[in-house]
């Protein structure tokens, strides 16, 4: 059985819920949360770089220079790559480089993030922000209470104006809904505070 604290705006404890060991409990496997955090950052690739082959460049409907007699290489377009103005060869098109990676260990891989995240002692859970009014201030106050200073990411079971425009002008903290939780924006943050209510949602997807 695994037990998570839950806390108020002020980081006092409440009382304690107990949590899925299918989420919060799995073997640390890196092997599984680098190949998550390629397969992220590959898909967000935007392969769009394009250079022109000598088919697609214009101009070139006619002999430079006649065949003989000029001294030069005898050349037959000025379409070719050894031209100025000519195609480039084997250069880049666009493509995708989306990799393929399986529902299960898509979701392993999540499961473990959380649970490193919970190991390391950098999961907060937290009954209510508290926010009532959109105040950067007070989303800041809220943050340094709850140990978040550097970098942090703060995740809501849905649409919450207030504490989004409060919180989007505190650099290295990030607000983010549940079903946007990805591993590599887990990864990247050192704290993660999440809602009680977006915690339960976030176990009923993985579990």
């Amino acid at each position: 059985m695994i037990e998570i604290p839950v806390v108020d705006a002020g980081n006092q404890e409440l009382r304690r819920i107990e949590v899925q060991k299918t989420v919060f409990g799995q073997e640390i496997r890196t092997d599984i949360v680098a190949r998550m955090v390629n397969y992220q950052l590959a898909g967000r690739r935007g392969g769009n770089a394009c250079t022109k082959r000598r088919s697609e460049v214009s101009g070139g409907g006619k002999k430079p220079y006649r065949q003989k007699g000029t001294g030069n290489a005898r050349q037959g377009t000025a379409r070719a790559p050894q031209f100025r103005t000519g195609g480039v060869v084997f250069g880049p098109l666009p493509h995708s480089y989306a990799q393929k990676l399986p529902k299960k260990v898509r979701r392993l891989a999540l499961q473990v993030a959380l649970t490193a995240k919970l190991q390391a002692g950098e999961l907060v859970v937290v009954e209510s922000l508290g926010l009532t009014e959109i105040k950067t201030k007070a989303a800041r106050s809220v943050m340094e209470n709850l140990g978040v200073s550097r970098s942090g990411l703060v995740v809501l079971s849905g649409s919450d104006a207030t504490v989004e425009l409060s919180i989007r002008n505190l650099p290295g903290i990030d607000v983010m809904r549940v079903e946007g939780v990805n591993v590599y924006d887990l990864l990247a943050h050192e704290k993660v505070v999440m809602t009680e209510e977006a915690l339960n949602r976030l176990q009923e997807r993985l579990a």
